[in-house]
């Protein structure tokens, strides 16, 4: 009988090393081909905008992302502030009291995500109040469609923040998907200027972004 030459260990040290690093690489590539839609709309709407197509609404960043604030609904059962993830986010906040300016951004929420049409489904209209835990009953009706939260003043502003010279209650603001607080428009703002960018963020995320939360 012939005994052919034994494989030397040596030589399977030496190719498990590079077999190794072979398929961390081919995981590598496998990830950033899934996370490609995210990242190029990310880099079409922050890096590569033309001055005819500047945005409105200011940019956050670093963006911040939402925090272990809990709420309660109109009802009082207490809601997570990370529990609204997977939906991009239209905010304002005011007293739970809700003056002039606070129905003003009320409606105008309910407005501008009607005017997106079928993208609409992607946006939840928020109103965190704040101030008196009792909900407004007059205004009911009128938020139904809405995600209405009571919640801490003290606690939010440790996380959304007004312009210089500005109250909360001045802005709306606007949370992506991944949970980050991502755009202030200012305050009195344009309410067409700010469609123009709330469609723009609806269009450079079609690629990866769904209606409704997992």
């Amino acid at each position: 009988m012939t005994v052919h030459t034994l494989p030397q260990p040596s030589a399977a040290l030496v190719r498990d090393p590079a077999a190794t690093r072979a398929g961390r690489l081919k995981m590598l590539l496998l990830l950033l081909v899934a996370a490609s839609p995210v990242i190029a709309s990310y880099v079409t709407y922050y890096v590569i905008r033309p001055e005819g197509r500047r945005n409105y609404g200011e940019l956050i960043e670093p963006q911040r992302p939402l925090p272990a604030i809990v709420g309660l609904d109109p009802q009082g059962k207490p809601v997570p502030l990370t529990a609204l993830r997977d939906q991009w986010l239209f905010i304002s906040v005011a007293d739970s009291a809700c003056d002039a300016q606070c129905e003003r951004h009320l409606y105008l929420q309910r407005q501008l995500r009607e005017s997106l049409g079928k993208d609409k489904d992607r946006m939840d209209w928020v109103w965190l109040r704040t101030g008196s835990r009792e909900f407004p009953q007059r205004l009911a009706a009128a938020l139904a469609p809405a995600v209405v939260l009571w919640v801490d003043e003290r606690e939010l502003a440790q996380w959304l923040q007004p312009a210089e010279g500005h109250r909360l209650s001045d802005h709306l603001y606007v949370v992506d998907p991944l949970g980050h607080w991502m755009m202030r428009f200012p305050a009195e703002a344009d309410p067409s200027r700010m469609r123009r960018d709330l469609e723009r963020l609806m269009r450079a995320s079609s690629s990866w972004d769904r209606p409704g939360r997992p």
